[in-house]
């Protein structure tokens, strides 16, 4: 409301309006940011439980509760536990650091960094993403001002958005040319940015100096992969003290979340000194810089009526030769025509050029002859030719080669990167020619006599004087080329393995005179062979030792869980179980059922499914199944049963989860009562008629130390039947839980005569195609 003005004046009445309309959209802006925080933590939940939206909300709700948080604050939760990104390791180390008084808690520091997040990911420009920086994640740590700054490659700064600064201060700070020093330039010289605790002590000019000139400033670095887009600076109205590192890990984290937005920020047209001189022209220069070879920039010159005409050459960089022998300052700022006239000749080098601006198709030319580029100078050269263009410019780069220093100079690169040495000898003379590779492999200066061919055996392993020895004969007395592998002692003390290959060199008359050829060192490739069996060895003794555990697992889960068990014989109900283990052995799971009669007349009807595969998913069934087995003889109902399961998969099996349904039936009452675990629910299906059974409230077990499971009753009738299975029945890829369970129902509405039958006939057609166990419990009421 505006100062000094009545509530009940008209122009009151407004600014109330107006205030009020401001908090409703605020309030909105923030609703609608939380509803994408808990929509996210609900598909978080559906991808990890392997449930349907619905459930994943039923499950969302019930651990909100039994966490006592707010439904914001538990999603965000879940999102830092699943993403495990830069942002949940800053919020788990800023949640017991206070930078500002604190607020309600929904405003806990993980809910502000992962609603800024949200907030700069959805925001349309720079300046969105400043305003939404400032109100989730900045103003509650005291802050009253953020600017966001783009780098420009050459060293400028452009303020891309900013809020919480006085009106027109954007306009005045829009563009910082090159060198001039303020916070956000002193911060993208550091690789730790820049902190000030009090502004009018630095002297430094920066946006908003005369609103907040005694306040602290920060400017922080804003990149992603390794590279710098511009920098992100905050304000705070009064001077303060370090900031603590966990606040400081917060503003990182901000500032590599705005280099995301800065990676694509194109400044408004006119901004900077030379409009016409755009960006990607000066990065070209400098990596034109960069470069060995000759290089030149070009730019298109256009007529008065916009034809391209010609290419300036904004750009030489320090190994062009002029052809004529010119400055390199007389070159460039030519038109490349007026510079060489005969580029537009024989070597059509300007139609090349104008062509690859005109489609951004690059042009690669190798051994391209050069004709005369300049009247009156002769140059006839053979030259490697790139052409390709970065924006509006065109990178023109040209390799005049020698083929006699081209040939050398890939000889010597090659003996370089095979680690090849050559040598010649003449036996005549007793002179020996290595080159300098050959001393290198051997470790020894090129100021040191090279080692004749029959004193190799005295440089070599003593085991390999054999090898040796017979590689000497082949070469000097049969006079044939050979080879041999030895281990090389060099005066340094390490052993490298070699192989020489030698040649004679035979006289018009057929006597020896000489002898050449080279060592390589191919100890890389010994070793690696050595690494490789190594390698072979390990993962043969991994392989079975994999194989043992599938079996002992196999043989564990058929040992309690046959795959065929005789029925259970209780008056007035049948009962019938199966049991289909995978069909591939690794995949051994832990799926199980059970069917008892209790001290108390009553039967025990269950089924359930541990995670995971393999001998940990088989023991923690025999765990869970056999727990229930004993806890059933107290007495206790059946939500009763799995609160007490749910203790023993979170504390004595190594914090393992699974899903069950535990049911009581009473034959004399005919009534089950039955609870689940996140687990499916059972299918009745009586006369023609087959339907799930409503589901009631259970979390699967194991999620957390201590959870309550809601029961309720089904009334059964004569000729009923009920089942209870596990997912690997319906379980399908490309198909939802509720499609699957659609099918199961249509499936068991058909009902044979016996229940053996039935069973059998759920199996035959189940449309599972996950290669996972398969339990199923039936009952009919005689």
């Amino acid at each position: 409301m505006l100062p000094d003005v009545p509530a009940t004046t008209p122009v009151g009445r407004l600014a109330a309006t107006v205030e009020r309309l401001r908090r409703e959209v605020r309030a909105a802006q923030a609703e609608a940011e939380g509803r994408a925080l808990v929509e996210l933590a609900k598909g978080i939940l559906v991808e990890r439980l392997g449930c349907g939206p619905a459930q994943a909300a039923r499950q969302l709700a019930e651990l909100t509760e039994q966490a006592q948080l707010t439904p914001l604050e538990f999603a965000v939760d879940v999102i830092n536990q699943a993403a495990r990104d830069r942002v949940s390791e800053i919020t788990d180390a800023f949640l017991s650091v206070a930078a500002a008084p604190a607020g309600p808690a929904a405003d806990s520091a993980a809910v502000r960094l992962r609603a800024a997040e949200s907030g700069v990911l959805a925001a349309p420009d720079t300046q969105a993403m400043a305003d939404s920086l400032l109100a989730h994640a900045l103003r509650p740590l005291g802050a009253v001002a953020v600017a966001i700054w783009s780098a420009g490659p050459d060293g400028s700064l452009t303020l891309a958005g900013s809020a919480g600064f006085p009106p027109g201060e954007a306009a005045r700070w829009r563009y910082v040319p090159p060198d001039v020093a303020t916070v956000a330039r002193r911060a993208l010289n550091g690789p730790d940015g820049e902190w000030l605790p009090s502004l009018a002590e630095s002297g430094l000019p920066t946006i908003g100096r005369r609103e907040y000139a005694d306040g602290a400033r920060i400017a922080v670095p804003s990149g992603t992969g390794g590279r710098i887009h511009g920098v992100l600076e905050i304000a705070w109205p009064r001077p303060e003290g370090p900031l603590p590192r966990p606040v400081v890990r917060q503003v990182e984290a901000l500032a590599e979340l705005c280099a995301h937005t800065l990676e694509t920020y194109a400044p408004p047209p006119g901004t900077g000194p030379e409009p016409g001189l755009l960006p990607d022209v000066v990065e070209l220069m400098d990596l034109a810089d960069g470069l060995h070879d000759p290089a030149l920039v070009l730019v298109p010159y256009l007529d008065d009526a916009g034809r391209l005409v010609d290419f300036r050459i904004q750009h030489v960089n320090s190994r062009f030769l002029d052809p004529a022998g010119r400055p390199r300052a007389v070159v460039s700022g030519a038109l490349l025509l007026e510079a060489y006239p005969m580029a537009a000749g024989a070597s059509e080098l300007f139609q090349r050029v104008e062509r690859v601006h005109a489609t951004g198709e690059p042009f690669r030319a190798r051994r391209m002859r050069l004709t005369a580029l300049v009247d009156e100078v002769p140059l006839s050269a053979v030259a490697d030719i790139s052409i390709s263009r970065h924006g509006a410019a065109v990178l023109l780069i040209w390799r005049i080669e020698d083929e006699t220093a081209r040939l050398a100079s890939l000889l010597q690169h090659a003996q370089r990167l095979g680690r090849i040495g050559g040598f010649e000898e003449n036996l005549l003379t007793a002179e020996i020619t290595w080159n300098g590779q050959l001393f290198s492999l051997y470790g020894r200066p090129v100021s040191s006599p090279p080692v004749a061919l029959h004193d190799l055996p005295a440089h070599a392993h003593p085991d390999d004087a054999v090898t040796l020895g017979r590689f000497l004969r082949t070469l000097m007395h049969h006079r044939r080329p050979a080879s041999a592998a030895f281990r090389l002692l060099r005066p340094d003390g390490v052993t490298r393995h070699m192989r020489v290959v030698a040649e004679p060199v035979l006289d018009t008359d057929g006597q020896l005179f000489g002898v050449r050829g080279a060592y390589q060192d191919i100890s890389a490739q010994h070793w690696t062979e050595v690494a490789l069996a190594v390698t072979r060895d390990q993962l043969a003794h991994t392989e079975q030792q994999a194989v043992e555990r599938n079996r002992l697992a196999l043989q564990l889960q058929h040992a309690i869980m046959p795959p065929t068990q005789a029925p259970l014989r209780v008056p007035g109900l049948q009962v019938a179980v199966r049991y289909r283990p995978a069909e591939t052995e690794h995949l051994v799971g832990g799926d199980w059922y059970d069917a008892v009669v209790l001290p108390s007349g009553l039967v025990l009807l269950c089924v359930g499914d541990v995670a995971g595969h393999g001998i940990e998913a088989a023991t923690s069934m025999v765990v869970l199944r056999n727990a229930l087995r004993g806890l059933a003889v107290t007495g206790a109902g059946p939500g009763q049963l799995l609160s007490w399961l749910n203790i023993v998969a979170h504390h004595l099996t190594g914090a393992v989860t699974a899903t069950a349904i535990c049911g009581l039936y009473d034959g004399e009452r005919r009534i089950l009562r039955w609870a689940r675990a996140g687990h499916l629910p059972p299918v009745l299906v009586r006369e023609a008629d087959a339907d799930a059974l409503p589901p009631v409230k259970g979390l699967l077990l194991g999620a957390v130390p201590e959870a309550r499971y809601e029961e309720t009753e089904v009334q059964l009738a004569a000729g009923d039947t009920l089942l209870m299975y596990t997912d690997g029945l319906i379980e399908r890829r490309d198909r939802s839980v509720e499609e699957s369970l659609s099918h199961l129902v249509e499936t068991a509405r058909a009902a044979p005569s016996t229940l053996d039958q039935q069973l059998d006939r759920l199996l035959t057609y189940s449309r599972s195609d996950t290669d996972d166990d398969t339990c199923i419990v039936g009952i009919r009421v005689a």
